[in-house]
């Protein structure tokens, strides 16, 4: 087993997971295994994945793996820790935020995917060694209020897909990098109409490259677009919030195939809060998501649980955990 059909498998295996769900034409013609790092479109964060993902026009602690512009919402610095177990591998999350009033956010992050450990054969079918894949994301936000009303927010972000060996499979080892930008913009148009409206590109950046510039492929350059609208507003409680998210989702190049995500929330005195919603997505499974937060003071925690049917035989989907304390 060479290193490039190695490099091939491990990164086929992640994009065919990516695209279950979808017909064999639009995986092959516009499916994510033709672009790199197709894990940055894997959901992140348990209040995100509650609310199928619907969050580009929703401020919070998740927002610098999703729109950074929400993060100019965020009240006071924060410790952030996220934690999800997807069928391509588990997610391990950490983000610090540090806010100032009337300045802004300024946030650092960091992701792993651990996709786990393959064993490694010579031509003989012996076992000699193993293989790991691993993807990193670092990434630094910052978000402030432009206007009254008006929150923009911008990300830096290193990705990294590496590919460890321990044994005798000398060659194989390697790792690739790039960077990528996002860009979102936060808007509520009146400060009496409890309206939101969100916009972002995401994943934007040089092409991913593996071996040679020949084989680099482009990263999974995402433009959405997003609505909220709080549906208890003028029911006379000050203490009930009801939000109702839309959003679409579309490829930056190739577009033509939107995806879309659909969330609601139910905030109780800023400390209780119930969240359902309902992904259908053009890159990776869908279906509906509840979840459940806990606010007291300083301290945040949340989970989620997506409904759908798990793509691997036998199993159910997970829990998705985030919490955070403030400093």
């Amino acid at each position: 087993m060479c290193k490039q059909t190695v490099l091939r498998w491990l990164c086929g295996c992640a994009a065919a997971l990516l695209v279950v769900g979808s017909s064999p034409d639009d995986a092959t013609a516009q499916g994510p295994s033709d672009e790199g790092a197709p894990f940055l479109l894997l959901p992140v964060g348990a209040r995100a994945v509650a609310l199928g993902r619907a969050v580009t026009a929703m401020p919070g602690q998740e927002s610098a793996f999703w729109n950074p512009a929400g993060l100019a919402s965020v009240d006071g610095s924060r410790v952030a820790l996220l934690r999800g177990d997807l069928a391509v591998g588990t997610t391990t999350a950490a983000s610090v935020l540090f806010a100032r009033p009337g300045v802004g956010t300024l946030g650092i992050s960091y992701l792993l995917l651990d996709a786990g450990d393959q064993e490694y054969k010579d031509v003989n079918d012996n076992l000699v060694g193993s293989i790991s894949l691993r993807n990193h994301l670092a990434v630094v936000s910052a978000a402030a209020h432009l206007l009254p009303g008006l929150d923009a927010g911008v990300n830096f972000k290193v990705v990294q897909f590496r590919l460890s060996c321990r044994g005798a499979c000398t060659g194989i080892a390697t790792a690739s990098t790039t960077y990528a930008v996002d860009a979102g913009l936060q808007w509520m148009p009146s400060a009496g109409t409890p309206l939101r409206l969100g916009a972002m590109v995401a994943h934007l950046g040089p092409r991913f490259q593996h071996e040679n510039a020949s084989q680099a492929d482009p990263l999974p350059t995402r433009v959405r677009v997003a609505a909220s609208y709080d549906l208890l507003r003028g029911f006379g409680r000050s203490d009930l919030e009801g939000w109702f998210t839309v959003e679409l989702q579309e490829r930056l190049r190739r577009p033509g195939d939107a995806s879309l995500y659909v969330g609601s929330e139910i905030a109780a005195g800023g400390t209780l809060f119930l969240r359902a919603g309902y992904a259908t997505d053009a890159d990776q499974p869908g279906g509906a998501s509840v979840g459940l937060g806990f606010r007291v003071d300083k301290f945040d925690i949340s989970v989620a649980k997506s409904l759908a049917s798990s793509i691997l035989p036998g199993e159910s989907e997970p829990l998705d955990v985030s919490l955070s304390i403030g400093f």
